[in-house]
């Protein structure tokens, strides 16, 4: 029996927690790797004890919703908040990072990202990464 890839194995990992999104606009899930292991993951969600998007509705302003938290801060704060170093992991994510979580990847100390779908790139995401030489890696397929 032939096991799957690790980016394969990890992406997996992000599509299953996209799936406890909580905001109807777009379901995103972000998994951090260090050395070839876990050590966080996240949806997109609300605030813990907020109001979520499925039950109350989106939180619209400027076109953004306001109630949401991006799958990629989640991932990151629960590090932060465990005490979980992120310097020089990787992280999984269903889709492109918006420019805040760029940055916040970024000032993390992510050195590779990984993602599934292209969503609104933003030129200034690519022109960061880039400049702060992290790889940026687009999969294909999880076959």
């Amino acid at each position: 029996m032939k096991r799957i890839p690790w980016d394969q194995y990890f992406m997996a990992q992000s599509l299953l927690l996209s799936l406890r999104s909580t905001c109807t606009r777009l379901t995103v899930g972000a998994t951090i790797v260090r050395d070839k292991r876990i050590i966080a993951g996240g949806y997109n969600g609300s605030v813990t004890g907020d109001l979520h998007c499925i039950d109350e509705g989106c939180y619209i302003v400027d076109g953004h919703c306001l109630r949401t938290i991006h799958a990629e801060m989640n991932a990151i704060l629960q590090c932060a908040k465990f005490g979980v170093g992120t310097e020089n992991a990787e992280i999984y994510v269903t889709h492109f990072p918006c420019l805040q979580c760029t940055k916040m990847i970024l000032q993390a100390g992510i050195k590779k990202i990984h993602y599934l779908e292209d969503y609104h790139n933003d030129p200034y995401a690519i022109k960061l990464i880039e400049q702060a030489h992290v790889q940026c890696q687009k999969s294909h397929t999880l076959k």
